[in-house]
């Protein structure tokens, strides 16, 4: 194995321990082939990041609107369900992704 491999992977596998910052650190400090791992790691780490905010607005905003009760929960249940597919999408994708670039050669 290849320690740019190696390194590549991690980025990646990061989602378990450092989802940013290991990726950000490695991107600085990488040559050119790690540098586009770290950087689509990263996008791929930013995308649950992102969808968890979007669903605590979405949350935030069925609360405090005027709508009927059961449209506001549903939209929320709705916003809800998405989003955990989303992160379970994303968290899969990362996984498959490090164990690419792990065994090429």
């Amino acid at each position: 194995m290849k320690p740019n491999n190696i390194l590549s992977s991690l980025c990646y596998f990061s989602v378990f321990f450092a989802p940013f910052l290991f990726p950000i650190i490695v991107y600085f400090l990488a040559d050119t082939n790690v540098k586009q791992h770290a950087k689509r790691a990263l996008g791929m780490h930013l995308v649950p990041f992102i969808t968890i905010v979007g669903l605590i607005i979405a949350f935030v905003t069925a609360g405090v609107s005027n709508m009927n009760e059961t449209i506001s929960g549903g939209l929320m249940l709705i916003t809800g369900i998405l989003a955990v597919i989303i992160n379970i999408y994303y968290f899969i994708l990362n996984l498959i992704s490090g164990v690419k670039v792990l065994n090429e050669n």
